[in-house]
């Protein structure tokens, strides 16, 4: 097989070379019949005392002409998607230089060699007329041969615009495409009737039943580049009546840095429809304090840490250290970023926060410029039955890792924190709003920007809420809801780290910048949207609110304003230092030692109540829900 292939090249190399020799013929022939039409028209369906030899010397010329100016703007060696714009704009510069040479002999001389004078002018929109027809009829030939095969399943495409039209160009043009697109949704009423690539705008997202029933699709896609949650839920609203099934593009950024092609669509996710927040990163202030910069990130192998180094290494840091103590989880991120799992670079780190000894010899061996600190223990009842690890990791390990970056001249220090800090009352709000006041104290020093990020729950983190219901799903239920009122904010993993790299660059010393996380959403509601989408017969218990945990999280706490001076979804507060020697583990323990009395004692008095509020249970299946 090995002989065979330089002949098969040869082969397909000399049709490649046919088919550019092929279109320098067509356009010859359109300049001669193009220039003898001319002359033809001039003297009013007749030649006249046309000089033929004149008129031979000429012909040549533009032939002759058109095949320099053809090699010179590329026309003739592929370059262009046949019959697209910069083909014919390059065809367009053509024809003006064959113009050019032609008029200025015959313009001169025209009466002394026989040809017209106005022939130039009437020749040269003939052949590029002539030209671009053959170009237009080689396209529509080549994309009527790539047309999708019967075999694709016919879908809907949900927006009209540029990621919209390009996603139905593409479909249209891909004979193993596995997706025909038979018609276009559009809610903006000026889009009514629009083609794209051959496929109408039939409607709005209120016709979507109507127009799947006429058109026989499947599916919907939904191509639009800034789609929010609330989109994202209002379509798949209009799909379920429909009966069609939800699939969406990968993230435009995704599209553009390579990481996806517009044709790897996926199933909606629970993700899409309550964690969707569009961001504005302001890409020159983020640059200012990462380009360049050494960047150390703790906590790099979780959810939240993965995600920040894989922000920061797009803003080319001089060196991305990736800390953490658990060796697997630095060899996945490692694997993520650097495509590789080797674990032999200096780009990981294995050590622990809690170890003050180790910060400091890594801060000074390493010297970083900016630190994130994601590393934190975060599951809120894990940690109500072991108050003590929040307060070594959580509390001693964020003051180990301040003191030590406040030792090495770091001048750029993030503090990860919670929702849960706003007015705590859990074991994990209270660490975390420790942490927070820390980071205050140590900007109070003057040497420096600390400052903390707060935001709430983080989609598909580990341990988080969807992770845990899809298990719920997957196992057959019951799917456990603590209460049929709680609400959480949701943001993902991408949108949450956005945020925090720009609140790095924005952020005054001392300050608690508060992420915009949109409006609280119903866990109960997630929960049954879940299950409609699993379409499994899933049961939802209550289970009652656990100590210390709250029916609806804040974001802001008391005294703390919602100022907003920089970005319209990052607010500012003022941090309340705490000196680290005020940090009192003897008091620490007598206080959850009472909270953990008082709310066993509470949590007994109440739980019939609660039981008696919340014990219906719900069977869900495919959109229907009922108490039973």
């Amino acid at each position: 097989m090995a002989s065979n292939a330089p002949g098969r090249t040869a082969t397909f190399g000399s049709i490649r070379a046919g088919m550019r020799v092929y279109q320098y013929l067509f356009d010859a022939i359109a300049w001669i019949v193009a220039i003898i039409v001319a002359i033809w028209l001039r003297y009013e369906f007749a030649f006249g005392n046309t000089n033929w030899i004149s008129l031979l010397a000429i012909v040549a010329t533009a032939v002759l002409v058109q095949l320099g100016a053809g090699l010179i703007l590329n026309l003739y060696r592929r370059r262009y998607q046949v019959g697209s714009f910069d083909e014919v704009l390059s065809l367009v510069g053509s024809v003006v230089l064959t113009f050019i040479v032609i008029a200025i002999p015959i313009v001169i001389f025209g009466a002394e060699i026989g040809i017209p004078r106005s022939t130039p002018l009437i020749a040269a929109p003939l052949a590029f007329l002539a030209m671009a027809l053959t170009r237009y009829f080689r396209r529509v030939v080549t994309e009527r041969s790539s047309r999708p095969t019967d075999d694709a399943a016919p879908v809907l495409v949900y927006g009209a615009g540029f990621v919209g039209s390009s996603l139905v160009k593409r479909m249209r043009t891909d004979s193993k495409s596995r997706f025909n697109p038979v018609g276009i949704i559009d809610d903006a009423p000026e889009q009514a009737n629009a083609v794209r690539s051959g496929v109408h705008v039939l409607g709005s997202g209120v016709d979507l039943p109507r127009i799947a029933q006429a058109t026989g699709a499947t599916a919907v896609v939904i191509a639009i580049a800034r789609a929010d949650a609330t989109l994202f839920q209002r379509i798949t609203d209009y799909a379920v009546e429909a009966d069609l099934r939800v699939l969406v593009m990968p993230p435009l950024d995704d599209i553009l840095d390579g990481r996806r092609g517009m044709g790897d669509l996926r199933e909606i996710s629970i993700e899409d429809i309550i964690g969707r927040h569009p961001v504005d990163t302001d890409v020159a202030t983020v640059a200012g304090y990462l380009t360049d910069k050494r960047v150390l990130v703790t906590g790099a192998g979780g959810s939240i840490g993965a995600e920040l180094c894989r922000q920061i290494a797009k803003f080319g840091p001089a060196e991305l250290m990736m800390l953490d103590r658990d060796e697997s989880a630095l060899q996945a991120v490692q694997i993520s970023i650097a495509g590789h799992g080797l674990l032999h670079t200096k780009d990981v780190l294995l050590a622990d926060i809690r170890d003050a000894e180790t910060m400091r010899e890594v801060m000074d061996e390493r010297r970083p410029q900016v630190v994130f600190h994601a590393a934190a223990l975060k599951h809120l009842p894990m940690l109500e039955q072991y108050p003590d690890e929040a307060w070594k990791t959580n509390v001693l390990g964020s003051r180990n890792v301040l003191e030590a970056a406040f030792a090495a001249d770091v001048e750029t220090f993030v503090n990860i924190s919670t929702d849960k800090a706003a007015n705590p009352t859990s074991v994990l709000g209270h660490s975390k709003r420790l942490a927070e006041r820390l980071t205050a104290s140590v900007a109070e020093r003057g040497k420096g920007r600390y400052l903390s990020v707060r935001f709430g729950n983080v989609l598909g983190s580990r341990g988080s809420m969807l992770p845990t219901f899809t298990a719920l799903i997957e196992a057959g239920g019951p799917l456990t809801v603590t209460h049929p009122d709680i609400t959480r904010y949701f943001m993902t993993i991408p949108e949450a780290c956005q945020l925090v790299v720009q609140a790095g660059g924005i952020g005054r010393p001392g300050e608690v910048l508060i992420l915009d996380m949109g409006q609280p959403v119903k866990i109960l509601d997630v929960a049954k949207r879940m299950i409609r989408m699993s379409g499994k017969p899933i049961e939802i218990v209550y289970t009652g609110l656990r100590p210390h945990e709250k029916l609806h999280e804040e974001l802001i706490g008391a005294g703390e304003h919602d100022d907003r001076p920089f970005h319209p979804k990052i607010t500012h507060a003022q941090g309340e230092p705490v000196d680290s020697a005020e940090l009192n583990k003897s008091r620490w323990d007598a206080h959850w030692a009472s909270e953990h009395e008082r709310n066993l004692r509470e949590h007994s008095s109440k739980e019939g109540n609660v039981a008696g509020a919340t014990a219906p249970v719900m069977r869900l299946q495919s959109g229907q829900g009922s108490a039973q």
